[in-house]
């Protein structure tokens, strides 16, 4: 097999449906198969997937992998990533489109590239402008402070300022970049058998900035690639309210990260700084969600 492609769906029915067809549809170069994992749905969204492509179900191009309890992302895609034999696997989130040959373009790269260990594409939400999150650098104290100030949209072509989302770069250039996002990144066997699974310590948010950074611990080249592209429905519930514990776990996923790995690098002055910016940034997400219509 060339391609293991893994996808989470969690009440997601009518996005889940789009990302298969999206798939499936297109005549590809290459043999695949699509692992769709059901995070405890409990909504009828898995028995309606599973009667939409029965067919294809039935031929071992999809196969269904039901959690029977929500353990977040990375659990999910763990369930996964330990029965994939293939020689390359693929990230896929339930709300994307694969657009035109990006998935053989991709491929090709990775071909092309034997020291690259993850690529990502030009995410693209639905207003046609760039998902910032498929490009983007490491959060060190300095990066993180440059974002949460706000200096990053004052100066959006800095190169200093930016750092974070890589405003400053072409969106449709190639080159290496720290991490990606987990809504599509593409990766070979050979690097996760060196660099392990996900961290299912992290719940939804934060994984994919991990995992990269583990891959260019081992050595490994993260690209990303701006010529192949998908579409990326993102917040595409149309709510503008956020549930209390998604806002929870997107700060929780950043104290993980920088305990994990630059808490022993920075001073514990540095160190108190950072979580008190953690919490309270949260904090006040939080109270402002309670506000929300």
């Amino acid at each position: 097999m060339d391609l293991s492609i893994i996808m989470v769906n969690y009440r997601t029915y009518h996005f889940t449906r789009k990302a298969l067809e999206s798939i499936i549809t297109k005549n590809h170069p290459f043999t695949f198969k699509i692992y769709l994992v059901d995070n405890a749905s409990g909504d009828g969204s898995l028995e309606k997937l599973e009667a939409d492509f029965s067919e294809e179900i039935n031929q071992g191009l999809i196969k269904i992998i039901p959690s029977r309890e929500n353990k977040g992302f990375a659990y999910a895609n763990n369930l996964a990533l330990k029965e994939i034999n293939s020689r390359y696997v693929l990230l896929l989130n339930s709300d994307t489109e694969i657009k035109e040959n990006c998935l053989a373009e991709c491929l090709q790269y990775l071909e092309n590239h034997t020291e690259v260990g993850a690529l990502g594409c030009r995410v693209l939400l639905d207003d046609g402008s760039l998902d910032k999150a498929c490009r983007r650098s490491f959060p060190t104290p300095m990066v993180s402070f440059y974002r949460m100030s706000n200096l990053s949209l004052l100066f959006p072509n800095s190169k200093r300022f930016n750092q974070y989302n890589l405003g400053y770069l072409d969106e449709k250039g190639t080159y290496e970049v720290d991490s990606l996002s987990g809504a599509f990144m593409m990766l070979r066997s050979k690097t996760i058998s060196e660099v392990g699974y996900l961290d299912e310590e992290f719940f939804m948010y934060g994984e994919d900035i991990d995992w990269c950074y583990r891959i260019k611990a081992q050595g490994w080249k993260v690209i990303y690639h701006g010529g192949p592209q998908i579409l990326h429905h993102k917040g595409g519930s149309g709510s503008r309210k956020q549930k209390s514990k998604l806002i929870y776990e997107f700060y929780r996923a950043m104290y993980i990260f920088y305990e994990k790995h630059y808490r022993d690098n920075y001073l514990a002055v540095v160190n108190a700084m950072v979580y008190m910016a953690i919490g309270g940034q949260c904090l006040m997400k939080l109270t402002i969600n309670l506000f929300k219509r």
